[in-house]
């Protein structure tokens, strides 16, 4: 009975990407008839990627569902039972480290930026620097449930904090702060970290689960936007310069 049920989520899930993909490759193909009109293998080559993008968000999706939030709901609630729970921040911030590293989406914009800025910026520098935010952020998001601290103290000041570095970084580094904010907020961050917040919320006493286990996303889509405003000011005081 249960390998049904598999079967049919795992159908559902294909389903799924089929219809977020099918806008996306429909307009492709209108474009490729009436404007683009590539040559045969160039068209095949990027038919090729729509199959490899489709297979591959099925299957990550797919253990996404079976394994990332499951473990990372039981890691929450073991650690939520623990008398010692302040070890959740120093996990948290190791695990939104190591999450950001490997997030496709935040390895993407690094690259752009290096390559828009045709090396000035490094794809490295960016991501240890958009790591390093992501990790503050993580980890004051576990202390957030930990300590019972209300979202509102945190989020409103540190939006007071982006708004005035980004008068003062300029409008380039802000336009990249403010895009890596919702880049880092990326399936592994939602999914795995996510699920480790609630866990410990729901198993720690007192602790509303709504309250004190959701908020994570809207703290880690902050930092990275001040990792990267700090960062954007230190670059032009040494001399760079990235106004076109």
């Amino acid at each position: 009975m249960s390998e049904i049920f598999i079967a049919q989520d795992f159908l559902h899930l294909v389903l799924q990407t089929l219809q977020a993909l099918a806008p996306i490759f429909i307009i492709f193909i209108f474009f490729q008839i009436f404007v683009f009109k590539m040559p045969r293998s160039a068209f095949l080559n990027i038919l090729k990627g729509f199959l490899m993008a489709f297979a591959g968000l099925v299957i990550f999706l797919y253990g996404v569902q079976i394994g990332f939030m499951p473990a990372g709901k039981i890691i929450g609630e073991t650690i939520g039972a623990n008398p010692h729970r302040w070890i959740l921040i120093p996990i948290g911030f190791l695990l939104g480290f190591v999450v950001t590293i490997v997030e496709p989406a935040v390895r993407i914009l690094c690259k752009q930026v290096e390559d828009f800025t045709t090396g000035y910026i490094r794809e490295k520098t960016m991501l240890y620097t958009l790591s390093i935010g992501v990790a503050a952020a993580v980890a004051l998001a576990m202390a957030k449930t930990v300590f019972g601290l209300s979202l509102v103290y945190i989020l409103i000041p540190g939006y007071l904090i982006a708004f005035i570095l980004a008068f003062i970084a300029g409008p380039t580094f802000t336009s990249l702060a403010f895009d890596s904010g919702g880049v880092a907020t990326g399936p592994m961050t939602v999914t795995f970290i996510l699920s480790i917040s609630i866990g410990a919320a729901t198993i720690m006493e007192g602790r509303d689960t709504i309250l004190h286990g959701f908020g994570l996303v809207s703290i880690v889509a902050l930092a990275p936007i001040i990792a990267l405003l700090i960062f954007g000011i230190i670059y032009q005081k040494k001399g760079g310069n990235l106004e076109r």
